[in-house]
């Protein structure tokens, strides 16, 4: 088990500590290495995508995120959720639409286009006009509020509508808010024949399995369909044409009652798994939206690591906290913590810590865990630690000796 999480960590990039510092040619790698980079807007460590990114390169200049967007590297869809992919899938996700046709989005995105399609041309119209545009151009009605889709103003949800279904796109991001233009300025610039490069469903479904299994590095069928929210749930008898034709390799997993499945591309690192010649190094704080942990089932089965995203639970039903990061340290999911960067006094909180059950609270793991932080704080220009409780308390004592040895 321990090869196999191994294996999910080097294909995600977590498996190691970088080696050197990062350029911004990276931050495409490592989106390109995961296929989609989820976005989501809460910011009281960092905003999850530039979390993401730092997990796996380490410090570097979140404007470099921005710049993939706006020079046509990335692009930004609906996918597991709304997601950041490499330009060079735009083909597969344009005609992958159908497909997830499902999603809450996409469904939310068809019912404004019923409903609304008259106004929804007549704002298509005003940005092949006028040019590329952000919700905030738009004045909000007097009394409304603000929220999900539903509290949203019309335009708000007219745009999202339109760069749902694929009619516009986000050409960039002004402090961190979308500005749409038309797809076909924007994919147009980027992708030849963006509009007229058909991909048949079957094509698109098969390549979509094939880079979920890679992302992953290795997965049980029933993974699989979930990191691009396809449907329905695989099973082993689907897979068994790739198998044939040798683009997954099947192979089993001791504690495992069901195969794994390795994409071809990783036969050399499934070569060192067998051997148990995986040795993951690296330590760090992980994002709630990160891949490892999006999928519950697949996080318990690798990781014996329970993770319920508590942000948008009441406050008193939060069992650790609103915006908890899981903690890895050599290839396991040690503990989760409660943290907050209060950026104007240069002061990182770890409003609590806690570890998982059976994890042993030595010296060695508190240094491990303390450098964690430390990096993650560092970056985020808040390098002050606070830290203010700890379970096991008594782990409070070593892991404050780390921090201080770090300081």
């Amino acid at each position: 088990m321990g090869q196999a999480r191994a294996l999910h960590l080097a294909a995600q990039g977590l498996l190691a500590r970088p080696r050197r510092r990062a350029r911004r040619p990276d931050l495409l790698a490592a989106i390109a290495r995961m296929q989609l980079l989820q976005i989501d807007t809460i910011h009281v460590v960092a905003r999850s995508p530039y979390l993401v990114l730092f997990s796996r390169v380490g410090g570097y200049r979140a404007r470099w995120l921005e710049e993939l967007l706006a020079e046509r590297e990335i692009f930004e869809v609906w996918a597991h959720e709304a997601c950041f992919a490499p330009m060079s899938d735009y083909l597969l996700h344009r005609n992958g639409l159908p497909q997830r046709a499902h999603h809450w989005a996409i469904r939310s995105a068809q019912r404004h286009r019923q409903s609304s399609g008259a106004k929804i041309d007549r704002l298509l119209g005003h940005i092949r006009e006028l040019g590329a545009v952000k919700s905030s151009d738009f004045e909000r009605e007097a009394g409304s509020a603000g929220g999900g889709w539903w509290g949203w103003k019309d335009e708000k949800r007219w745009l999202e509508a339109g760069f749902a279904l694929g009619e516009l796109m986000v050409a960039r991001r002004d402090n961190f808010h979308r500005v749409y233009d038309l797809a076909e300025r924007v994919a147009g610039v980027a992708v030849p024949g963006w509009d007229s490069t058909p991909i048949e469903a079957a094509t698109v479904r098969r390549d979509t399995i094939l880079k979920s299994v890679r992302a992953l590095g290795i997965a049980q069928a029933r993974w699989i369909a979930d990191y691009y929210r396809l449907r329905p749930r695989l099973r082993d008898a689907d897979l068994a044409e790739l198998v044939e034709a040798g683009d997954l390799l099947r192979v089993e997993v001791k504690g495992w009652e069901s195969p794994g499945y390795v994409h071809r591309d990783h036969a050399d690192s499934l070569a060192l798994a067998a051997g148990g010649r995986l040795r993951a190094t690296h330590s760090t704080l992980l994002s709630p939206f990160d891949p490892v942990v999006w999928d519950r089932e697949r996080a318990s089965e690798l990781f014996g690591f329970d993770y319920t995203l508590e942000c948008y639970t009441p406050e008193p039903k939060r069992r650790y906290g609103y915006f908890v990061l899981p903690i890895l340290v050599r290839g396991r999911l040690v503990g989760r913590l409660d943290a907050k960067a209060h950026r104007a006094h240069g002061e990182f909180e770890v409003r609590a810590l806690y570890l998982e059950e059976g994890v042993v609270a030595d010296e060695s793991l508190a240094a491990d865990i303390a450098r964690a932080i430390d990096d993650c704080a560092r970056w985020h220009e808040t390098p002050a630690v606070r830290l203010t409780r700890c379970r096991p308390a008594a782990f409070a004592k070593p892991l404050k000796a780390a921090l201080a040895a770090l300081a």
